[in-house]
């Protein structure tokens, strides 16, 4: 599916948790945008996982749904962006979307902004103020509620296998 995409663990079972933690993720094809955004983001404490699809990245929003996903416009894809993000409010109310884009497809801005996303950038010289607002969805998203095992297993330096 997608690369760096972890399951939470609720117990030692390996039991899928109600709801996991948010996650930080791009969803792009040349992983040149995750490129910048990681080199933008290095001194935050913050993990960004990568997708290669939209539906991929759809995926984390299903698995996380209070998730910030950074997804990228293409001609090939806007059709199918737009229609995710239609529905994104009503399906993910607590998840962000920002886009990122080459810049011959700016024009898309306002349309994506009207449909939800809350940055929209068409250079990674763009990205500084995307990552002050991953910062704050991150630190205003609740934990989800976990119980001492789950508090344990998460402050462990290794994730158990499925």
């Amino acid at each position: 599916m997608s690369k760096g995409i972890e399951p939470a663990f609720p117990d030692p079972k390996g039991e899928p948790a109600p709801e996991a933690r948010a996650q930080w993720a791009v969803c792009e094809r040349s992983g040149a945008w995750a490129i910048a955004l990681r080199r933008e983001a290095a001194p935050l404490d913050l993990h960004l996982y990568e997708t290669r699809s939209l539906a991929d990245g759809w995926a984390v929003l299903e698995q996380a749904p209070a998730s910030f996903l950074v997804a990228e416009l293409t001609l090939a894809n806007a059709d199918a962006l737009l229609a995710r993000m239609a529905g994104l409010e009503r399906q993910f109310p607590r998840a962000r979307v920002a886009v990122v884009a080459e810049r011959s497809l700016a024009e898309y801005e306002w349309l994506l902004r009207e449909a939800g996303a809350v940055w929209f950038a068409t250079s990674p010289r763009e990205l500084k103020p995307m990552i002050a607002l991953v910062q704050r969805h991150m630190q205003l998203t609740p934990l989800p509620a976990r119980d001492l095992t789950q508090q344990v297993w998460d402050s462990l330096p290794w994730r158990p296998t499925v």
